[in-house]
């Protein structure tokens, strides 16, 4: 079966009310760009970082569409063997 551009907009819909919500409960940051604004990290995170810690801080790669998700795991074995 494929999807059809009701079932697409539908689904982006539903996803944006879902994201909206996290947002709302507090579970979800606001959407900042990796590249230019860096990770979002407390001032402790920074410090243990800079102690030589190895901190994990998780991140959700949102993708534009289905061609740019292929590329990202082309490209990035983590999105292939994490997921």
């Amino acid at each position: 079966m494929y999807d059809t551009t009701a079932d697409k907009a539908g689904r982006a819909e539903r996803f944006e009310e879902w994201l909206r919500e996290g947002q709302e409960q507090g579970f979800v940051g606001p959407a900042v760009c990796c590249t230019h604004d860096s990770v979002p990290t407390t001032e402790a995170e920074d410090d243990e970082w800079e102690d030589g810690d190895d901190i994990c801080i998780h991140i959700l790669r949102l993708y534009a569409d289905i061609e740019t998700k292929s590329a990202v795991e082309a490209n990035h074995a983590p999105s292939v063997w994490r997921a």
